[in-house]
């Protein structure tokens, strides 16, 4: 069997409206319920093959230097969705989510 790489792995952050809102519930103190969410969220677009362990291994291998210590691992298998161009029917490809929580005071930096 081959070892994977951690870039083969995660393939990308994914940078949405809803994945600033759990990146940032750690921050947040406006709401009773939210107050309890002291571990920051990341989304990342992973390999479809990989499972939780390889992508909680990768997400450390990756940011080794910070020693990033990852708690959990939720994955989201989003199925293909049929699109239309130029009346042309077709389908979007399907892509693995993870969303990774972090230990309390770990974080990664965003490079915009």
């Amino acid at each position: 069997m081959l070892k994977k790489s951690p870039y083969d792995i995660i393939k990308s952050r994914y940078v949405t409206e809803k994945s600033r809102v759990l990146q940032n519930l750690c921050k947040s103190s406006s709401n009773r319920c939210v107050r309890k969410c002291e571990t920051p969220k990341y989304v990342f677009l992973v390999d479809t093959h990989a499972n939780k362990k390889e992508i909680a291994k990768a997400i450390e291998a990756i940011h080794a230097e910070k020693n990033i210590k990852v708690i959990s691992v939720n994955t989201i298998n989003v199925k293909p969705k049929s699109r239309t161009v130029r009346g042309r029917s077709g389908m979007r490809n399907a892509f693995k989510k993870a969303i990774v929580t972090l230990k309390v005071g770990d974080f990664i930096e965003d490079k915009v």
